[in-house]
């Protein structure tokens, strides 16, 4: 059974950094993409960024280019989101996500998904 849990979310303010951690379980981690998601209560899931197996290769939405990266060590089957210079519009849940057979930034590409973890930003 694949699993996924995230964790290191929390309250920051403005400015400030966090890094999100996921854990994977029950599968071969370094034979897949993985990608982070986000999302605001009411709101539809958005795509944060995505990496490929390797670790070579990274996508970003525009909104945190240059302020979040993404990286993964596949000896720890961990997937990582440092977040830099946390504005008040990043406060979502965020969520790690595989199970796309492609770099994908679709929702629905994805089909495993861990339970989220709470990111806000105080302004």
């Amino acid at each position: 059974q694949v699993q996924l849990v995230e964790s290191g979310g929390g309250l920051v303010q403005a400015g400030g950094s966090l890094r999100l951690s996921c854990a994977a379980s029950g599968l071969t981690f370094s034979s897949t993409i993985m990608g982070w998601f986000r999302q605001i209560p009411g709101q539809e899931r958005g795509f944060v960024a995505v990496i490929n197996r390797s670790g070579s290769t990274t996508y970003y939405t525009d909104s945190v280019k240059g302020r979040f990266t993404v990286s993964r060590d596949n000896a720890k089957n961990t997937v990582y989101l440092q977040m830099n210079s946390l504005k008040p519009e990043d406060t979502a849940i965020y969520y790690c996500a595989t199970g796309a057979t492609v770099m994908s930034l679709r929702v629905g590409n994805y089909g495993t998904w861990g339970q989220g973890t709470q990111v806000t930003v105080s302004s």
